[in-house]
C-alpha cells in the first residue's frame, strides 16, 4: 500500500473515532435536559385534559410547581391516574386522568383521557406521543378530532363499554367522527381507548350501567 493511501486511511480512522467521541459525550451531556423537556412535556399534556389553567409561556420548572401542587398520581389495578385536587375554598370539582398507551399504524401512541365525576363521561383527550402520518393519521392530534370527545361516554346507552370511532351512520353518546383517509389509524386508537374504557369500569365497577 502506497504511503499517501495508509496515511489516508489512518487520518480517516482517527477522525471517524474523534466524531464518534465527541457524539458521545454532546448525547451524554443533553440528556438530563432532554429527558426534564419530555417530562414538562407530559405534565403539560396532563395539566391541559385536566384543564388546570397556567401561565402560556410557563417554564418546565413551573409547571412541576403547579403539577405538584394540583396534581395526585395514583395507581389501582392496572391504571395510571392523574388527579386534581382544587384549592381550598374554590368552587372547581376534581377531575380525573387516565393515562393510556398502545401500538399505532406506525409507532405508539401515548395520551390521557380525563373523565368527569362519573367516570364514564370524556371530558378531554390528549396525545402526547404518536407517529402517525401529517395530515392523515396525524390529525388524531388535531382539536377538530379531539374536540368531538368532550361530553361522550365510554359505554353505550346500554351500559355496553365502548367507544367508536367510524366515518358516517347514526350519532350515540359514545361514537365520534373517523378522521377522512385514517381509517387504520382511528381503528387503532378506538382500540387503545376502549382497552382503557375496559380497565376504568373493571377498576371502578362501571360495567353495565352501573
Amino acid at each position: 500500500m502506497k504511503k499517501g493511501s495508509c496515511y489516508t486511511l489512518v487520518y480517516a480512522g482517527v477522525l471517524g473515532s474523534v466524531c464518534a467521541l465527541l457524539l458521545t459525550a454532546a448525547s451524554s451531556f443533553t440528556a438530563p435536559y432532554r429527558l426534564a423537556n419530555a417530562d414538562a412535556e407530559m405534565k403539560r399534556n396532563i395539566l391541559d385534559v385536566l384543564a388546570v389553567r397556567y401561565p402560556p409561556d410557563a417554564s418546565s420548572e413551573q409547571l412541576l410547581e403547579i403539577f405538584t401542587d394540583r396534581v395526585k398520581q395514583e395507581g389501582p389495578g392496572e391504571l395510571t391516574l392523574y388527579r386534581y385536587i382544587p384549592p381550598e375554598g374554590s368552587d372547581e370539582v376534581e377531575r380525573l386522568a387516565v393515562a393510556f398507551e398502545g401500538p399505532g399504524l406506525w409507532g405508539p401512541i401515548k395520551g390521557f383521557l380525563a373523565l368527569g365525576s362519573d367516570l364514564k363521561t370524556i371530558r378531554g383527550l390528549t396525545f402526547y406521543e404518536q407517529e402517525e402520518t401529517p395530515g392523515l393519521g396525524g390529525e388524531i392530534a388535531s382539536q377538530f378530532f379531539l374536540s368531538q370527545f368532550e361530553g361522550k361516554k365510554i359505554m353505550d346507552e346500554a351500559g355496553n363499554v365502548g367507544i367508536k370511532i367510524k366515518s358516517g351512520g347514526p350519532s350515540a353518546v359514545n361514537r365520534v367522527d373517523a378522521i377522512t383517509g385514517a381509517t387504520m389509524t382511528c381503528d387503532k386508537v378506538e382500540a387503545i381507548l376502549n382497552e382503557a374504557a375496559r380497565k376504568i369500569a373493571k377498576e371502578f365497577g362501571k360495567e353495565d350501567g352501573k
